[in-house]
């Protein structure tokens, strides 16, 4: 498994942006699916974001279309998330995780057993 360790969460004003940091350790990080996870009070978990292993090919849920990126540096183990016009709906935990068999073209229909690695969590808080 590899190891992942989130930074970057903090209170922003809404309008504000914020970019996540995920670094992985302990496997080849090129060889995972990442994805960017948040949830919220009394939510379930929902996934953000995700991107291949080349990076080549990114998912987003809609609710952050057009103002959130995901991309990753395969070469420094860690993949990102820059949020921008940052709204109170955002505030969650944020958490990354890395998936060995799950493609792209499958996340939306994601199930838990698909990622086996996850990150601690970061709290993200977008004040109104």
């Amino acid at each position: 498994q590899v190891q992942l360790v989130e930074s970057g969460g903090g209170l922003v004003q809404a309008g504000g942006s914020l970019r996540l940091s995920c670094a992985a350790s302990g496997r080849t990080f090129s060889s995972y699916l990442m994805g960017w996870f948040r949830q919220a009070p009394g939510k379930e978990r929902e996934i953000v974001a995700a991107i291949s292993r080349s990076g080549g090919t990114t998912f987003y849920t809609d609710s952050v279309k057009g103002r959130f990126t995901i991309s990753r540096d395969n070469a420094k183990d860690t993949v990102y998330l820059q949020m921008n016009s940052l709204k109170p709906e955002d505030t969650a935990v944020y958490s990354c995780a890395a998936s060995w068999t799950l493609l792209v073209a499958r996340v939306s229909s994601w199930r838990e057993g698909d990622f086996g690695s996850w990150g601690q969590g970061t709290q993200v808080t977008v004040s109104s």
